[in-house]
């Protein structure tokens, strides 16, 4: 189902038009409002006169997590603090939070792109959507809420937490969509079969999950746990919460609301441009935005983004799933690594869990090492040692393989490593303590 095809499947000259027609108003109102983005513009030698085309965009300044942090908490207002209805601040970052303040236009976008999320997972009317994102300062239990009011669908707004309570609801009231992180969809089915539930026997049959990268494996899990489709769904904080992209039901890419967002790829050391199909960091600039508006926010996540219309009749850019993020990468001992390619691998081995912890340290040497906690099945830990042993071998080997580097491995008990109900903590890095 295509929620809005004036947008959605709009031919995309006409949407280059619109885009530009948007950055063109966004940049003039920034430079007359917002002095911190007029004192950016002129310390590049620009102003809005030299937006002469939708490829101008590049001339504009970016915008970091640090700007937003330095500006706390009103320094990007663009509209009269009276026109604020909501405000929502990141979560799960140490130190002065980022801040998104919203008019009643932009809850009504926010709405808009959310229900497009949810259409594109195939949601109807007719659905009944589990909410167990959070409510609260967090993006993700609002903005699912306002997708599903908007898509007219029936919501269940549970919000994160009290497993035992979700699967009774998702019993009782026969839900069909759900809402949440990927991991913790994981951690639900974990205690629905402890509990007895065949959870394929239920009428969910579609997920969108976000607000952390997961793979394909975990992907394939969860469908196979729940017996649903589950779709990736991208958003953050800093440019509206979750509905910023979406897989349709061809799990083909995110598609990008490009008309409310406009994407970028660039180099993350230069700053230059990058073409179709180049894998690099993603930036996008809000072009309707009107509470906190950002021009070429530097989201750090990195992918690639590929065009052409997709058989789902939309004609939206679309961005490969994540392949992580420029600044949660870890260096070591000279090679980069991102810890999706190291779930990407362990998924893949059969006897193991899709929950684990990168622990990083630093020898008195001053070389870094890196255990790698996994879970393994119940059936596997019973095992005898020597299976153990063969387990433990064969994903040090592959690690080997896939990273470049040697990681130590260590086994742990099913339960063992912490459970999350929001984003989940995959990586303990000692050396900066």
């Amino acid at each position: 189902m295509i929620f809005n095809p004036e947008y959605e499947s709009m031919n995309e000259d006409v949407r280059r038009k619109l885009q530009f027609a948007r950055l063109k108003n966004l940049t003039e109102k920034l430079y007359a409002d917002v002095p911190f983005y007029r004192r950016k513009m002129e310390g590049l030698g620009i102003t809005p006169r030299d937006v002469r085309s939708l490829d101008d965009c590049a001339k504009l300044p970016f915008t970091t997590k640090d700007d937003l942090r330095d500006t706390f908490p009103y320094g990007l207002l663009a509209c009269p603090r009276a026109q604020i209805e909501e405000i929502h601040m990141s979560s799960g970052t140490t130190g002065v939070p980022v801040v998104d303040a919203y008019t009643k236009k932009d809850l009504d976008i926010w709405g808009e792109a959310m229900a497009r999320t949810l259409a594109g997972a195939g949601g109807t009317k007719n659905d009944t959507v589990q909410n167990c994102y959070g409510y609260g300062l967090f993006t993700g239990g609002l903005g699912a809420h306002y997708g599903a009011k908007k898509l007219g669908a029936n919501i269940i707004p549970m919000s994160s937490g009290n497993t035992q309570r979700q699967l009774m609801v998702m019993q009782a009231f026969g839900s069909t969509i759900l809402t949440c992180t990927p991991s913790y969809a994981l951690f639900m089915a974990e205690e629905a079969e402890e509990s007895g539930i065949n959870l394929r026997e239920l009428p969910i049959n579609k997920g969108c999950f976000g607000a952390e990268p997961w793979s394909e494996n975990m992907r394939r899990q969860i469908e196979e746990r729940y017996g649903m489709n589950a779709y990736d769904i991208y958003g953050l904080t800093e440019i509206i919460g979750p509905g910023v992209a979406f897989e349709c039901e061809e799990k083909a890419g995110l598609h990008i609301n490009e008309d409310l967002f406009y994407p970028e790829i660039i180099n993350p050391e230069t700053g230059a441009a990058l073409g179709v199909g180049e894998k690099g960091e993603l930036v996008f600039t809000t072009l309707t935005k009107e509470g906190t508006p950002l021009l070429r926010y530097r989201t750090r996540d990195v992918t690639f983004l590929e065009r052409g219309p997709c058989t789902c009749g939309r004609t939206t850019v679309r961005m490969h799933r994540l392949f992580g993020r420029t600044d949660d990468m870890l260096i070591i001992r000279g090679v980069n690594v991102f810890p999706s390619q190291i779930e990407q691998a362990l998924i893949e081995i059969e006897g193991t869990d899709p929950h684990y912890l990168i622990v990083v340290d630093r020898s008195p040497g001053q070389l870094d090492e890196v255990e790698l906690q996994v879970e393994v099945k119940k059936e596997f830990f019973s095992d005898e040692t020597r299976g153990l042993e063969g387990l433990r071998g064969k994903i040090e080997a592959v690690m080997k393989s896939k990273l470049m580097i040697s990681v130590k491995v260590k086994l742990v008990e099913p339960k063992t490593i912490e459970r999350s109900m929001g984003k989940s903590k995959r990586v303990l890095d000692k050396r900066a303590l």
